[in-house]
């Protein structure tokens, strides 16, 4: 960088700047647990003064700074950490400043672009595993349509000839299917299901006075389950109960 600069500039008269040292010792409190905070005092109460200097070397070994150093030998030299290299880059060049802090504002705009892009693929994903759960939901839900043994089967009380019409099984079959679970089936029912079968005790009621046998009954009442169980998964009202 003092080549690039023709030697117009020095590190020592770099150092020599407040602003310089106030930035360094920053940058070593935030990197460096061993910096020396004590010496840092000294040399920034002194920097500044027309006759105040200090070389690299002086400031590392003072300070056990780790941002900037200074070797001997064959590949000797003054070595900085990228930080602190540009912030003299921007002390010496302010042509240089300009490019750093255009290629700064770039690379944000580019991570916020891509950012936008995982944010909006997320959003579309998420949107479309929200229409797969939901359609496999409704799915889940809509009784299904009882096969003739079913129908013909003896249920010993009205509540199972219910639940057999909605949920498809008996109340001592969602036991034995669900050990573990508090309640009964109708504990584990959503709002729709309980909104229909709440339907369907009133009709399972006039069906009775009306002298219907109990597979017909049963097979009406399934018909009547598949029915409202589709108008209730789509009724936005409903959803606002949930």
């Amino acid at each position: 960088m003092l080549k690039a600069k023709d030697g117009d500039f020095f590190i020592a008269d770099w150092l020599r700047n407040r602003n310089t040292v106030e930035f360094l010792g920053i940058w070593e409190s935030v990197y460096n647990p061993n910096f020396n905070y004590g010496e840092f005092a000294i040399i920034k109460s002194q920097a500044g003064l027309n006759n105040y200097k200090i070389s690299v070397k002086e400031w590392a070994e003072k300070t056990n700074a780790i941002g900037l150093k200074a070797t001997a030998g064959r590949y000797g030299g003054t070595y900085a950490h990228t930080d602190v290299a540009f912030e003299f880059g921007m002390w010496i060049s302010a042509e240089f400043k300009i490019y750093l802090i255009k290629e700064f504002q770039r690379l944000k705009a580019d991570e916020n672009d891509r950012l936008k892009l995982d944010w909006n693929l997320q959003r579309t994903l998420a949107k479309i595993n929200y229409h797969i759960h939901t359609d496999a939901i409704k799915e889940n839900l809509i009784p299904k349509e009882l096969s003739k043994q079913e129908i013909n089967f003896v249920y010993a009380n009205e509540a199972d000839l219910l639940n057999v019409a909605l949920f498809g099984i008996t109340a001592k079959q969602w036991r034995d299917a669900n050990p573990k679970a508090e309640g009964n089936v109708r504990d584990a029912a959503t709002i729709e299901q309980l909104v229909v079968l709440s339907n369907m005790e009133s009709i399972n009621a006039v069906l009775i006075h009306q002298g219907s046998l109990q597979p017909e009954r049963l097979k009406q009442l399934n018909k009547v389950a598949i029915v409202q169980m589709k108008s209730l998964l789509n009724n936005k009202q409903i959803k606002k109960l949930q």
